[in-house]
């Protein structure tokens, strides 16, 4: 028997063994990834619903459409999404959303600048974060009910504040182009989508690049762990809490600044949307695993689901039944493909 000295000689039988393995590698990581499944729901989505409606889906108006009110879902997806792999629920999202407008435009009626009534109503938010998150942890009660008792409370705040007649907005003292305006040199947007893409990043580095995103999915993953290497669980879940009601207000502004003016009854069932989109998008209801970039594509999917059936001339009664059955749906695909990647093996 000779033997090959040549190294060159077996590099081709080698680079042709490794490619596969590669790859077949790469599949498996990306199986694992539990914002895939939503995502390759709403590309399935979209084919339909651009074929239902003879094309008028992805047209541009449609899209601008789309994109002008997505922002206002999306990100009290993301604030839900890091607070549910914290481990924890917030269900209050959905007053806050209408308290803190409401909060706002009262103060300006009464005279106050723009900006500082915008200060106090995100103060309200983060003060109503602070309260769910130290009752929870203080007492050591589900975040559940928490935040179901505070959804109550901060609704009736909302039309305790208003007065019962809800104020309108004096729009020449908004900076709309700040916050609503189409942008001129894209018209495709509006200048809220530019607010939530810079928000979901910071967000996305904060989970993805810091410690402070390890001890987040620590905390949601195994509490017990988490707090005996020294983690401080505490105020990881309170500043979750805190994020997500804050930024279930700055949505709720936007809303209410393309409005004209707020409104007690916004934002109701956003809660359960928002909860919805974390969970399509692969966050999983018991903490530790999950991802900004599922919870935006969840969101999505909901805004499309929604725009998709009016496109489509389905009969918009079916809207909450296609949302609960995305979400059954999300969550099975999410589990098939995470076991088929944990069983896939790939030789070293």
């Amino acid at each position: 028997m000779t033997q090959i000295d040549d190294p060159a000689a077996g590099e081709p039988a080698r680079s042709a063994v490794a490619k596969p393995r590669g790859s077949r590698r790469l599949l498996k990581l990306a199986l694992q990834k539990p914002e895939l499944a939503a995502a390759l729901l709403l590309v399935l989505l979209v084919i339909f619903f651009q074929v239902r409606s003879d094309n008028v889906f992805l047209s541009y108006d449609n899209l601008r459409g789309i994109l002008g009110l997505f922002p206002e879902v999306a990100l009290v997806a993301v604030g839900v999404t890091l607070l549910m792999i914290c481990g924890e629920f917030d269900l209050s999202v959905g007053s806050v959303f209408a308290l803190m407008p409401m909060t706002m435009a009262v103060l300006m009626t009464g005279g106050w600048p723009f900006w500082a009534a915008v200060g106090v109503g995100l103060l309200v938010c983060a003060v109503i974060g602070f309260v769910n998150g130290f009752v929870t942890i203080r007492f050591d009660i589900p975040s559940f009910i928490t935040t179901l008792g505070m959804m109550f409370m901060a609704r009736s705040l909302t039309v305790v504040v208003s007065g019962g007649f809800p104020p309108r907005l004096d729009m020449a003292l908004i900076p709309e182009h700040l916050f609503v305006a189409y942008l001129p040199w894209f018209p495709l947007i509006r200048a809220s989508v530019l607010w939530f893409l810079a928000i979901a990043i910071i967000v996305g580095l904060l989970l993805g690049k810091t410690n402070f995103g390890n001890w987040v999915r620590a905390t949601g993953g195994f509490l017990p762990a988490a707090q005996a290497m020294g983690i401080p669980t505490a105020r990881v879940k309170l500043a979750c809490f805190m994020i997500c009601s804050l930024l279930a207000g700055l949505a709720g502004m936007i809303q209410v600044l393309r409005l004209g003016s707020p409104l007690p009854s916004l934002g109701m069932g956003m809660e359960l949307q928002a909860v919805a989109a974390a969970v399509i998008g692969g966050t999983s209801l018991m903490g530790g695993i999950g991802s900004i970039v599922g919870g935006i594509i969840g969101a999505l999917l909901i805004r499309a689901i929604d725009n998709g059936m009016v496109m489509s001339q389905v009969n918009s009664n079916w809207f909450q039944f296609a949302v609960g059955a995305l979400t059954i749906l999300a969550v099975v695909g999410n589990s098939w493909l995470r076991k088929r990647g944990r069983s896939m093996k790939v030789e070293t």
